[in-house]
């Protein structure tokens, strides 16, 4: 039978760090491609013991949920938003399977074909595959390290007329950079004044490193003034200080907006795991989930110390790169000849594996980045996984070892 996939269908992308993974299971490759957190961190013991604390009560457990998810988390939800500065109720949340949802439904109820869409250059991978499925106008903003550039979202505020603008503006994805707090006024202030909504995406933003001078920067939603403030909708997940497999995440957003989404959800899948959400309010209720994300912190700290101090002995002609104070990512610059793309083949066949940077840029990529996950890969495999991308550089380039170090001999 000849099936003929609808518009959308025909419009989805496969998401390259998923490929890339296939490549890396089993065998002996390390890999510093996916986003991962560390297995050895998880709270198994105490999320054992939700789940039990969880099923120990009547069957109504296992019974369908409320599509905005289960109240009580929703309140837990709510009141570590309003903790960290984000005035929000419990019925202005709907809890979501992972953050990734969060992005479908919102971009499901708010865009249709052929509206705008702001985002910053480069950005996360699935966000740029969700909006390409939905059929959006995709602009990059210019941006540096300090986040979107006022003038460049100003113009293109003017010109676009965009629906969205989608940010991740705390240890970014993919390169790990924070706005500061000027640009984050700026941001905002101008999608208030041109009426754009941002979807302000803040999936890592609790994993901060000690001594960071951007630490303690408030939220888009913050300064916006909560979800009263109307001008920034908030996403976040419990996959990277909790555990990726409770695929728990959140939408806040003002009620009009949650109740709409609600309604998408319904149509999507009724409701998120309702088993799963009553275990981590179980958890949440006895577990110090601050101290756990302070102990992940220091050590996705020291990994990212580790792996940024092996790249620098390695001295690479025209690699640059800059610490993150946050997150899980670190943003790798080579020289302007490399292609990432075309050496990832070749680092695989040596055993490490990485994401080539030109899958995160909606418009022309820089071909000489690529993104490196830190928290996955135990500290003492990290010079071996530089050592492997090291040789996956010379052979790519045809040339020695004077090539990849200036003033070696």
């Amino acid at each position: 039978m000849n099936i003929v996939y609808s518009t959308m269908a025909r419009h989805l992308g496969s998401s390259a760090v998923r490929d890339i993974l296939k490549l890396t299971q089993g065998g002996n490759i390390i890999s510093l491609a996916g986003g991962l957190p560390a297995e050895d961190l998880f709270p198994l013991e105490a999320v054992r013991e939700a789940y039990h604390r969880a099923l120990s009560g009547n069957a109504s457990v296992l019974q369908y949920g409320i599509t905005e998810g289960y109240t009580p988390l929703r309140e837990k939800v709510a009141a570590r938003l309003s903790r960290q500065g984000i005035a929000v109720s419990p019925a202005e949340v709907v809890l979501t399977t992972g953050s990734q949802q969060s992005i479908d439904l919102l971009c499901r109820v708010l865009l249709d074909p052929g509206d705008t869409m702001l985002v910053e250059s480069p950005t996360y991978l699935a966000a740029l595959q969700v909006l390409g499925s939905y059929r959006a106008n995709i602009v990059p903003v210019a941006s540096d390290t300090d986040g979107m550039l006022p003038g460049d979202l100003e113009h293109k505020l003017r010109l676009h007329k965009p629906k969205l603008l989608y940010a991740v503006p705390t240890f970014g994805n993919p390169t790990g950079a924070t706005w500061s707090e000027e640009r984050r006024h700026s941001v905002v202030e101008l999608c208030r004044r041109s009426g754009t909504l941002i979807l302000e995406d803040n999936p890592y933003g609790e994993i901060a490193f000690a001594g960071g001078d951007k630490a303690g920067l408030p939220s888009l939603a913050a300064i916006d003034g909560g979800m009263g403030g109307g001008t920034v909708v908030y996403t976040g997940t419990f996959s990277k200080i909790v555990a990726p497999a409770l695929r728990t995440g959140w939408i806040a957003g003002s009620k009009e907006l949650v109740s709409t989404v609600a309604r998408a959800k319904q149509a999507a899948d009724l409701h998120s795991s309702a088993v799963d959400q009553r275990a981590l309010d179980e958890l949440l209720s006895g577990f110090d989930l601050e101290g756990h994300i302070s102990a992940i912190s220091r050590e996705y700290a020291a990994r990212m110390k580790a792996l940024s101090s092996e790249l620098r002995s390695r001295n690479w002609a025209g690699a640059h790169w800059e610490e993150p104070q946050g997150g899980m990512f670190l943003w790798l610059t080579l020289d302007k000849s490399i292609n990432t793309a075309e050496l990832l083949p070749l680092a695989v066949a040596r055993g490490v594996a990485f994401v080539p940077g030109e899958v995160f840029y909606p418009g022309e990529p820089d071909r000489s980045t690529m993104r490196l996950n830190f928290t996955h890969t135990p500290p003492q495999l990290l010079p071996l996984a530089v050592k492997r991308l090291e040789e996956a550089l010379e052979e790519w380039s045809g040339q020695g070892l004077e090539s990849l170090h200036p003033g070696s001999h």
